[in-house]
């Protein structure tokens, strides 16, 4: 976990988050467009960057948001799985491993980049997740796998 103060090169705590616009995948929903800026004002949002899907780090990570999604919308936050996978491999990931979530497609690196989570300058994100409160302002960013007591903690301070 980043300690206060956390920043990578683009971003830091305390500053306002990108705002992207970009396709994404939620099983209830299926394709859709997703933008930051539809949750202003009204959800916080834990925005979960991770390298690819079907790997074995990666699909434990988004499935555990998944199992844990319900505490997440009782704190009044979203939860959104980004990576630069496909629509369609955003597809067979949530349908193969019944993910609740939202995947969002970033195969372009439009968000990656922003977001300053190139993975070593290859066309796939780090696995970074930014805490993101409903005025739009990144309240925590944590690098690595995640640890959900403390990111529900994060949450809870907001």
């Amino acid at each position: 976990m980043t300690s206060p103060k956390s920043k990578l090169d683009n971003i830091q705590e305390g500053t306002d988050a990108p705002d992207f616009e970009l396709p994404a995948f939620t099983k209830c929903s299926g394709e859709t467009k997703i933008s930051l800026k539809e949750y202003k004002g009204k959800k916080n949002v834990v925005l979960a960057f991770y390298p690819k899907d079907m790997t074995p780090g990666c699909t434990r990570e988004m499935s555990a948001f998944s199992d844990q999604l319900n505490i997440f919308e009782l704190k009044d936050t979203v939860v959104l799985g980004i990576s630069a996978d496909s629509i369609e491999s955003h597809r067979k990931f949530s349908e193969t491993y019944e993910l609740e979530l939202t995947l969002v497609s970033d195969d372009n690196l439009e968000a990656i980049t922003k977001y300053g989570v190139n993975k070593d300058g290859a066309p796939r994100a780090e696995r970074v997740l930014f805490v993101i409160d409903k005025e739009g302002v990144v309240k925590h960013i944590q690098k690595g796998m995640p640890d959900y007591q403390a990111l529900l903690y994060e949450i809870e301070q907001l």
